[in-house]
C-alpha cells in the first residue's frame, strides 16, 4: 500500500471527522449519521494502516480520531451492578470452565510431584538432614510445634489477610508471567509443591501425617484449586504466544490476557475465602472431622459454581472476555 496516496485520498474524512467531534452543538439527525459513517471508515483506515504500513505518527493521530469517535458514538459507559453480576454469574466461571483442560491436568500432575516429593522427603533421612537438623526437625513436628502452632501464632484478622494477600499475589504471578512461554509459572508451582512436600514428609516421618493433613485439608482444597487455576491460565497464555490458532497472534493475545485480568480479580475472591477458612477455621478448636468437612463444602461448593454455572455461560458463548461492543474494532484478514 503506498502510504502518501492513502493519507492523501482519506485525509478529508479525518478532517471532517474531527470537525464534526468538536461541535459544541449538538448535532442534527444527518450530521450524527455522517459522524457513524465516519467513525466506521477511520477504525478500518487504522486497521489498514496498522498491519499494512505502520506509522507511528499517523497511528497515533488516526487512534486518537477513534477513541473519541467511539466516546461520541456509544457515549461513556459507567460501571453498574449489572456489570458485578455479568462478571460473577457469568464471565468469570465461564472463564474457568473454558480452561479446564489446562488446570486440571495442572491440578493432577502438581499434586502427584507433591506427593512424591513427600514421600522422597519423609523415606529418607539424610534428605531431612540437608533440610534442616535433627533438634529443629523433631521441634517443628512435636505435638504443639511450628506447623501447629503456625496457625495459630497470630490474631486471626491480620493472618487471614497476610494469607490472603501472599496468595492472591501468588496467583496473579501466574496469571501474568504466563505470557514468557509458561517458564515462571513453572517455576512458581513446583515452589508451592516443594514446600506442600517438605511439610508431607516430615510430618510423616513423625508419624503425624494426620495431625498435617487435619491443618492442611481444609483451606488447602480451595487454596490450592485457585492456584492451580491461575497456573493452568497462565499456561494457556503462554501457549497462546506459541500456537494462536486460527487467530492473529495479537488478536488471540489480546483475548486471552484480558480474560486472564478478569480472571485475577475473580480467583482473588476465592482466595479471600480460602484465606478466612485459614484465619478462623484452621485454627479453631473445632474437631477435625468438622474442619474438613468445612473445606471440602468450600471445594465442591466452588467446583459446582465453575462446572454448571460456568459450563452453562460457556455452552451459551460466553468466553470471559468483553462483550463484543466494548473490544476494539477489526477488520477481516486473509489467512
Amino acid at each position: 500500500m503506498d502510504l502518501d496516496v492513502f493519507v492523501s485520498r482519506h485525509r478529508p474524512e479525518w478532517d471532517r471527522l474531527d470537525t464534526l467531534l468538536r461541535r459544541r452543538r449538538r448535532l442534527d439527525g444527518a450530521e450524527a449519521d455522517e459522524l457513524v459513517v465516519l467513525y466506521q471508515r477511520t477504525a478500518t483506515h487504522l486497521s489498514l494502516i496498522q498491519s499494512s504500513a505502520p506509522d507511528p505518527q499517523l497511528t497515533g493521530r488516526l487512534s486518537q480520531l477513534v477513541a473519541r469517535a467511539r466516546s461520541a458514538v456509544t457515549g461513556t459507559r459507567r460501571a453498574s451492578w449489572r456489570d458485578v453480576t455479568r462478571f460473577l454469574g457469568r464471565s468469570f466461571p465461564a472463564a474457568v470452565y473454558r480452561a479446564r483442560h489446562w488446570w486440571v491436568p495442572t491440578a493432577l500432575v502438581s499434586t502427584a510431584v507433591a506427593i512424591l516429593l513427600g514421600w522422597w522427603i519423609g523415606g529418607h533421612p539424610d534428605v531431612q538432614a540437608s533440610i534442616a537438623a535433627p533438634s529443629q526437625l523433631r521441634e517443628m513436628t512435636r505435638p504443639g510445634g511450628e506447623y501447629e502452632t503456625y496457625y495459630s501464632s497470630h490474631p486471626a484478622t491480620s493472618f487471614a489477610a497476610q494469607v490472603w494477600t501472599n496468595n492472591a499475589q501468588a496467583a496473579a504471578t501466574c496469571l501474568v508471567l504466563g505470557i514468557f512461554l509458561g517458564l515462571p509459572v513453572l517455576f512458581v508451582l513446583f515452589q508451592n509443591m516443594l514446600n506442600l512436600g517438605i511439610g508431607f514428609g516430615l510430618m510423616s516421618s513423625a508419624g503425624r501425617l494426620d495431625t498435617f493433613l487435619g491443618l492442611v485439608l481444609p483451606h488447602g482444597l480451595l487454596e490450592l484449586t485457585a492456584v492451580f487455576v491461575a497456573a493452568g491460565t497462565g499456561l494457556r497464555l503462554g501457549w497462546t504466544l506459541i500456537d494462536p490458532g486460527p487467530r492473529t497472534r495479537r488478536t488471540a493475545l489480546a483475548e486471552e490476557g484480558r480474560a486472564a485480568i478478569a480472571m485475577a480479580i475473580g480467583l482473588a475472591l476465592v482466595l479471600f475465602v480460602s484465606g478466612a477458612i485459614e484465619g478462623f477455621v484452621t485454627p479453631s478448636g473445632l474437631p477435625t472431622w468438622a474442619r474438613i468437612t468445612i473445606g471440602v463444602v468450600a471445594e465442591l461448593a466452588f467446583l459446582a459454581y465453575v462446572y454448571v454455572l460456568g459450563g452453562r455461560a460457556a455452552h451459551a458463548g460466553e468466553t470471559g472476555d468483553l462483550e463484543t461492543d466494548e473490544r476494539s474494532a477489526a477488520v477481516p484478514t486473509a489467512a
